[in-house]
């Protein structure tokens, strides 16, 4: 390539280049590409002393032409780039007030969930998790659910596959510590779950729970409802009263559930708790002997414990919120409330 297809080039590379500069450090950068003590024009008039004497005549009238006219491009930019600059820094006005920084907050089933963890923590269990997409074994059969159970039903189930679905409670989790971990095991096992359900004001497909699973020699159900029971007492306050109701889960034999006074009438009757006094906030039970034979524990030695809460409900509860839908809207007018 010749030298005056060179100028040529570059007096082109030039005009395109100084188009995409859109700030004075890009300028800049600009600058000293081309029109620098080492920049590439500099480089040219080096080259210059190197060409036939005949020719640099008119190559040096070409090499100032090209110098004046990236100085011109420069200028001219520089230029408007101020003058727009000026006009932006004429729109903002020093004198207002500045604007208030909302500061965030935990979500309200994050802060319910915290303070449930850190009363079982002060009640000596462990935090344990699991995956949330879970086979077949591991969320029915190693908990004792007959092939027939109405929860296998693809109505409350997620299933991907014929054996993987999106976990329908924690419980799980108990069977995989279980599995790695021999007695004494006390833990309690946060996390979210999924249910094939109608979304409503009171339902939801997805929602958070806490299982707990304490697992030893010679563990009795009066030790199971001294912890529920210390538990609600820190939770919602020492002067609730609390019962227990035989109830049915294919995990634990005996099962019951827990009811406490509702702390809105003071166990009166209300809306809330349907004018019966009584709030139901969770299921428990002892671990059936069944579920120790898929983790090789031998029931005839070993007794234990499980609970299991849902948290949206504790949530709705403890803030009056009466429809669920609320939690998962993500809307800032409601969660910067708490």
């Amino acid at each position: 390539m010749t030298m005056k297809e060179t100028i040529d080039e570059i007096r082109n590379q030039l005009d395109f280049e100084i188009t995409k500069v859109n700030s004075l450090p890009e300028l800049d950068q600009f600058r000293i590409k081309y029109l620098a003590r080492k920049g590439i024009i500099a480089e040219l008039f080096e080259t210059l002393k190197n060409v036939p004497p005949d020719q640099k005549p008119s190559l040096g009238k070409e090499l100032n032409e090209l110098r004046t006219h990236a100085q011109n491009l420069h200028d001219e930019k520089k230029n408007n780039l101020e003058s727009n600059q000026s006009s932006q820094s004429e729109l903002i006005d020093i004198t207002l007030p500045g604007r208030r920084k909302w500061i965030g907050s935990l979500h309200p089933i994050t802060q319910t969930l915290n303070e449930i963890k850190s009363i079982f923590l002060r009640l000596g269990f462990e935090i344990a998790s699991g995956p949330e997409i879970e086979d077949d074994y591991y969320n029915f059969e190693a908990l004792n659910f007959p092939p027939d159970h109405p929860a296998r039903d693809m109505q409350d189930t997620f299933f991907i596959s014929k054996k993987t679905l999106l976990r329908t409670h924690t419980s799980p989790v108990q069977i995989r510590v279980m599995e790695k971990q021999q007695p004494p095991v006390r833990v309690i096992m946060p996390g979210r779950v999924y249910r094939n359900e109608a979304i409503s004001a009171r339902s939801y497909c997805l929602f958070h729970q806490v299982e707990g699973l304490y697992v030893d020699t010679n563990v009795t159900f009066s030790e199971l409802k001294g912890t529920l029971v210390a538990f609600a007492q820190q939770f919602y306050g020492s002067d609730l009263k609390f019962r227990f109701r035989p109830s049915f889960f294919p995990f634990t034999e005996p099962s019951a559930e827990m009811d406490i006074s509702c702390f809105l009438c003071k166990g009166k009757g209300c809306r809330v708790c349907k004018y019966a006094g009584w709030l139901e906030i969770l299921g428990c039970g002892m671990v059936n002997p069944n579920v120790y034979k898929f983790v090789n524990y031998d029931p005839m030695k070993v007794s234990g414990y499980a609970f299991g809460m849902g948290i949206e409900r504790i949530t709705m509860l403890r803030y009056g919120i009466d429809d669920i839908r609320i939690l998962f809207d993500n809307d800032v007018r409601f969660l910067k409330q708490f």
